[in-house]
């Protein structure tokens, strides 16, 4: 092909024309640019997983709370390990009768996307997302609770379930939010994993924000927030039905 010819033709007139020393510049000024660009691709990568990492829970997701009785002092309750085996599985979802989805286990990475992966299929059919869960990644919580109010679908927990942990973020996006009788419904503090001691501070106070300014971008009063940054990471402070009311974060209740 007489273009390509005369294209590498050209090359090799020009490189014969420069002295040793200007190829070797040459050469170095191209080592140099795709050693930056290696740099950067390397920097952004080791960024994106550090926040991914930030944005867990610290508690192990297999421990929220052991009963459903709601202490009536406000005491934090211990966290033992879930008796429900079913719960300690990632997140799965069931389309039951009356468009309600089940979403049932603990919120893991990728449980957002499994969520939106399922809502492309049969989102037309849901009208309520139905929660059974011990919490897990306040990233994929946060994005489902986005996805929830985006879609104008309601939430609830049923009667003598619970929602602890990061669950309450995703339920905080239901247009309309229910819980069932006996219902336990649960917060405590964040912490973040894989941070050095140094950075475990900022980062568990960054996702705190984020937190509080998505309870608010869904109508919750962040009195709910005040009672998680209240309770230590290996307790749960359950709301009584009254609280769930007064702080907004439902809005019907089993009576």
């Amino acid at each position: 092909m007489p273009f390509v010819s005369t294209w590498k033709e050209a090359i090799e007139r020009r490189l014969s024309e420069l002295s040793d020393d200007a190829l070797l510049r040459w050469l170095l000024r191209g080592m140099i640019a795709a050693s930056v660009v290696v740099v950067a691709l390397d920097y952004e990568e080791m960024r994106h997983r550090l926040a991914e990492r930030a944005l867990q829970v610290g508690v192990p997701v297999v421990q929220p709370a052991p009963e459903h009785v709601l202490p009536q002092d406000g005491t934090p309750t211990p966290l033992t390990k879930v008796p429900n085996a079913r719960l300690r599985e990632r997140m799965t979802f069931e389309l039951a009768s009356n468009g309600r989805l089940l979403a049932t286990g603990a919120i893991t990475p990728g449980s957002a996307n499994a969520f939106a992966e399922e809502i492309d299929k049969r989102g037309s059919y849901v009208k309520t997302v139905v929660l059974e869960s011990p919490g897990g990644s306040v990233h994929d919580a946060l994005a489902m609770g986005r996805l929830i109010r985006k879609k104008g679908f309601s939430t609830e927990v049923e009667a003598g379930k619970y929602c602890a942990s990061s669950c309450p973020l995703v339920f905080a996006g239901g247009v309309e939010r229910r819980a069932g009788k006996g219902a336990a419904i649960g917060v405590h503090q964040i912490s973040t994993m894989g941070e050095a001691q140094s950075d475990e501070m900022a980062a568990a106070q960054r996702v705190s924000a984020m937190c509080q300014k998505h309870l608010q971008n869904m109508g919750v009063d962040l009195g709910v927030w005040v009672h998680a940054m209240e309770t230590p990471k290996t307790s749960l402070y359950y709301f009584k039905p009254a609280e769930l009311k007064t702080l907004k974060l439902v809005t019907t209740t089993a009576s």
